[in-house]
């Protein structure tokens, strides 16, 4: 195969292992009931007047299967820190101590599982429409390079290897929204 094609090809392959990566993050911060980490990733906080991430002024750690413990480094960064967490609205409600805040994950009930259900097929189609976006970006090249004296057949084969990654990457993507959905619905 040409080495243009070959280029378009691994490209869209790293655009959609991309679009893959991402949607993984995002479930992440889904929560299935189980206090992780990663729950309160995406929360700055404002450190002597710069916006900075969480895991940057603290460590979280998960001491049971429904709390969160926040150990600031630096004890004046409580209060800060218990702010941006109120504030990102997750439904959590931090206690401070004096020294660590501590998160209590409460149980989630039927409704909010739903809801939840119904982000993770948000995710799951943002991703899908990555996907898509990817194929379309590929397609295009190929048509490009079609026009500058690309033989008909090979840019035929180029477009349905495109087409078997594209379907590929949707399976990958339909078995991760299955695994969640699966783990945010088990009680």
């Amino acid at each position: 195969m040409n080495e243009d094609v070959n280029f378009i090809i691994e490209a869209t392959k790293e655009a959609m292992e991309g679009t893959l990566v991402h949607l993984e993050t995002g479930l992440s911060k889904i929560r299935a009931g189980r206090a992780s980490a990663q729950m309160l990733d995406g929360i700055f906080v404002d450190y002597y007047g710069v916006n900075t991430p969480l895991n940057q002024v603290a460590n979280v750690s998960t001491p049971d299967a429904r709390t969160l413990a926040v150990q600031p480094w630096e004890k004046g960064t409580l209060e800060p820190i218990t702010k941006a967490i109120q504030a990102a609205n997750l439904g959590f409600n931090p206690n401070n101590n004096g020294s660590v805040i501590m998160i209590s994950i409460p149980p989630l009930t039927e409704e909010r599982r739903k809801d939840l259900v119904k982000r993770t097929k948000a995710e799951g189609e943002h991703a899908k429409v990555g996907l898509r976006s990817a194929r379309k970006d590929a397609n295009e090249g190929i048509k490009g390079l079609q026009k500058d004296g690309l033989p008909e057949d090979e840019a035929k084969g180029a477009v349905d290897k495109i087409q078997q990654l594209t379907d590929a990457f949707a399976l990958k993507i339909d078995k991760h929204l299955e695994q969640k959905e699966k783990e945010i619905m088990t009680v």
